[in-house]
């Protein structure tokens, strides 16, 4: 409640939500010494756990890369690597597995790896090799910096695309996924689900389930033109993604 105090008094300047270690009932906690957060839980009026629709943004971000480098965005007999098995990794198996995906995960947290693993019958991997399985994705859903000097050049996919926040460890990493010949999904992009779905509730007239589902659905689209601007400009997609990102906030401060 004291950080809700705080976020108040800066008057709409940052908004709170819930990232690693934290869940929607802290956020109702917050809320109430605060207005400016999202989300809040269901029975407090807000949009719920965000978790879901960043999974949602996550596999719809894996089918725009299928797309562009196959040419078919089925998921069916993909091979995917998730690392880490916390709400967002749970449920992007889930969606994997009903796709008809053949899931890898992997966790820090053995036990948690054991039952996403029992619970939707995928197999399971040693947190330190789940970077370099030989699959089409590798789907990093954990902490960031994880595409480095040491990773990139061990890595075995054809196509990164997870959650993680701050994948890149530097910037240039993007450039060396790109000379490497991966496909690299701009994480800010990737994970933009959950934001898309709790900025919803914000809206004149509340919350609407339809809408924050159509919201997240346009990160298709929006993956797809990071790698179309990628490839007319010859440059990777991670500097294809700011460019994006510059234009439309340079368009919207002169609206």
């Amino acid at each position: 409640r004291r950080l809700g105090r705080f976020i108040q008094r800066l008057n709409g300047q940052f908004l709170a939500g819930p990232d690693v270690g934290t869940t929607i009932q802290d956020m109702d906690v917050i809320a109430q010494e605060c207005s400016f957060i999202v989300p809040a839980s269901e029975e407090k009026g807000g949009s719920g756990d965000s978790s879901l629709a960043t999974a949602m943004g996550v596999v719809q971000a894996m089918r725009a890369c299928l797309q562009a480098l196959f040419g078919n965005s089925d998921l069916q007999g993909r091979t995917v690597a998730i690392q880490g098995a916390g709400a967002v990794g749970r449920a992007v198996t889930e969606r994997l597995v009903q796709a008809g995906a053949v899931v890898t995960i992997a966790d820090i947290d053995g036990e948690r790896v054991e039952q996403v693993a029992a619970d939707y019958g995928v197999n399971m991997a040693h947190s330190d090799e789940i970077a370099y399985l030989p699959v089409d994705i590798y789907c990093p859903c954990a902490l960031g910096a994880i595409l480095n000097d040491t990773t990139i050049p061990n890595l075995q996919c054809q196509i990164v695309c997870g959650s993680a926040n701050n994948q890149l460890a530097e910037a240039r990493h993007g450039e060396m996924l790109a000379q490497r010949g991966i496909l690299y999904a701009p994480d800010y992009i990737v994970n933009a689900g959950g934001a898309l779905w709790s900025i919803e509730s914000l809206a004149p007239g509340g919350f609407d389930r339809q809408r924050a589902q159509a919201a997240v659905a346009c990160i298709y689209e929006t993956i797809t033109m990071v790698i179309d601007l990628a490839r007319e400009q010859n440059i990777s997609t991670a500097r294809a993604a700011d460019l994006l990102a510059e234009q439309r906030i340079a368009t919207a401060r002169t609206e």
